[in-house]
């Protein structure tokens, strides 16, 4: 037990310090640490952030891989199924980032339920369906007001509406 404990506080460390780097745009060692982290004690949140990491690097395959393995560990955090969500809208592939959205719109475990909102607004924007996107970024924006993206997309659709 006291083995396991030591592992999740070291590996919990490197992770910050990854995400640290990551921040300061040091992107390799923040890729570095965050295996080493996972090396240690995986956790889904270490996953989505070495995903996230990739995808600063355009690497959007492998960032999609990290967000499956940390929805592995950790099937109730919704961030890796937004970001899996994002990381298809970035490859064009607008249909298949719907189901990942919706998953992420579900999840227990999840702080930013306004992400999946606005991005799905993006997907409906990107088929002309523009009431639905308009709808998204309206929950999007009654979940967490000061959301920019959302306001700014918001304002941009009604005057292409009107």
């Amino acid at each position: 037990m006291k083995e396991d404990r030591d592992a999740a506080q070291l590996a919990n460390e490197l992770f910050r310090r990854a995400y640290e780097c990551q921040m300061s745009g040091q992107l390799d060692e923040a890729i570095d640490l965050y295996k080493e982290s996972i090396d240690l004690y995986p956790t889904a949140e270490a996953h989505t952030f070495l995903g996230w990491t990739y995808s600063f690097q355009g690497r959007l395959d492998e960032a999609i891989q990290e967000c499956k393995n940390a929805i592995e560990i950790d099937p109730e955090f919704g961030n890796p199924y937004n970001d899996i969500g994002a990381y298809l809208i970035e490859k064009e592939l607008y249909e298949e980032a719907i189901p990942w959205l919706k998953k992420a719109m579900n999840a227990k475990r999840y702080e930013s339920h306004h992400f999946p909102h606005y991005n799905l607004g993006r997907v409906y924007l990107t088929q002309g369906m523009m009431r639905w996107a308009q709808e998204e970024f309206e929950k999007a924006l009654a979940l967490a007001p000061d959301y920019e993206l959302a306001s700014n997309a918001l304002d941009t659709l009604k005057r292409q509406i009107n």
